[in-house]
This record gives C-alpha cells, sequence and structure tokens, in this order.
C-alpha cells in the first residue's frame, strides 16, 4: 500500500487490518474449542467458548465505528475507500462464524452427559477439521493479499458440502439403526449444518480477498457439491 500524505491515514487503515486479524484469531480459537467441548462433552469449556463470542461482537462493533469515523474524517476514494468496505464486509462474516461456532458450543452443552459411542461424532471431527483449515487458510491469504490462496479456499468449499452430506446421511442411519441415538444425532445434525454455513462465510471472505486485491468481483457461480441434504427439525441455529 502506497504510503498517504496524511501517515495518520495509513495507521487508521492498519489498525482496521489489525483488528480484523484479531477477530479472525478469535473466531479460529472459538470454532476449535466449540468443537472439542462437544467431542469431550465438556460443558466448562463449552461456557468458556460461548462466552468468548462476545470480544468478537465487541471487536466487530469496533470496527464499524473506526470505519464510520474514517469515512466522515478522511472520505477515502478508490482503493482506500474499497479497502475500508471490504474489512466491514469481512468483519460481519467473522461475526457469523463466531455466532455459528457458539452454537456448537450450545450443542454440546446440551449433549454433555450423553455417553453414547463417540464414533457417532468422527464424521463431524473431519467436517470441524477442514472448516477450520479452510478459516485459517482466508485469513493467511487476507493478511497477505493472496489471491491464489483466497482462489484455492473459495474452490475448497465444495469438499466441505460434500462432507457435509455424507454426514448427513451417516446419522440418518445411526438414527434408524438405533431410535437411542435420536436425541444426540439431531444436536450433531445442527452442529454440522453449523459447521457447512461456517465454510459458506469463509468463502465469502475469500471472494472479499480477491475483491480487496484485484478491484473487481468473482463471477463464476461457487463450486458446489452434490445437492445439498436437507435441514431437518428446523434452523440450525
Amino acid at each position: 500500500m502506497n504510503d498517504h500524505i496524511v501517515k495518520s491515514f495509513d495507521q487508521d487503515l492498519a489498525e482496521l487490518d489489525r483488528l480484523v486479524a484479531e477477530m479472525g484469531g478469535l473466531a479460529e480459537n472459538l470454532l476449535a474449542d466449540a468443537f472439542s467441548a462437544l467431542e469431550r462433552r465438556d460443558p466448562g469449556l463449552a461456557e468458556r467458548a460461548i462466552a468468548s463470542d462476545r470480544t468478537i461482537d465487541l471487536l466487530e462493533r469496533q470496527i464499524q465505528e473506526r470505519a464510520i469515523v474514517m469515512i466522515a474524517r478522511r472520505q477515502p476514494l478508490a482503493n482506500d475507500l474499497r479497502h475500508v468496505m471490504t474489512v466491514l464486509k469481512i468483519a460481519s462474516d467473522l461475526e457469523r462464524i463466531g455466532d455459528l461456532a457458539k452454537n456448537i458450543a450450545k450443542r454440546a452443552m446440551a449433549v454433555s452427559g450423553d455417553n453414547r459411542p463417540r464414533q457417532l461424532i468422527n464424521g463431524l471431527g473431519h467436517m470441524c477439521e477442514l472448516a477450520h483449515q479452510q478459516l485459517k487458510d482466508v485469513l493467511d491469504a487476507l493478511g497477505t493479499r493472496d489471491i491464489a490462496k483466497a482462489l484455492a479456499v473459495w474452490h475448497g468449499d465444495q469438499r466441505l458440502d460434500d462432507l457435509y452430506n455424507s454426514v448427513f446421511r451417516e446419522l440418518l442411519t445411526y438414527m434408524m439403526e438405533d431410535p437411542r441415538n435420536i436425541g444426540l444425532c439431531t444436536h450433531l445434525l445442527f452442529g454440522a449444518k453449523n459447521i457447512e454455513r461456517i465454510g459458506d462465510h469463509t468463502t465469502n471472505i475469500a471472494e472479499n480477498v480477491h475483491y480487496l486485491v484485484t478491484g473487481t468481483m468473482l463471477t463464476d457461480d461457487r463450486p458446489k457439491g452434490e445437492e445439498a441434504a436437507p435441514v431437518l427439525f428446523g434452523a440450525a441455529n
């Protein structure tokens, strides 16, 4: 980025980048903690994960307030305005990722007393690993302005969609084989949908990284896997 005549403007832009990077790091940790709480049936860790989402929300508000002040004072144009507006969009996606990860932690609270076989959660674990890596990669792409890495995340969402459909069918099989699994598997289905939606938001961020660097939007249709499995029992939140 070229230096501006007013050096404090560069500092303002750098602070926006720092805040969104902090949000991203917290979202990564929240997702990891939420799934760990679900896997270990650990209500204490789930509570801490849920509480950490408040910090993500606070950072988003700080970014919004700073952006409004910057637009009012600096009246940015062209690349600078694109920078500010893109950071706002990315912050919104990270806030939503935090909410979805928090919902997984809430599922962990709900099943904390369930002692059913842990293999029921294996497929969900693979989904979470992939979503977590996608989030890490897209945040790296944002920090380094790496278009190739952002596009790799964009294309990778298809893998997560396919894995979600596989997990959906697997959990339905467990429910049909043994009705005692219905309660736990229902919570896991909601958790799987939350993870699939996190993948959608990392894809949004990848598109915005592309726009931030190039000034052009991706116009191709998003690569998708097979038709998504339906959501049972209402919304996934």
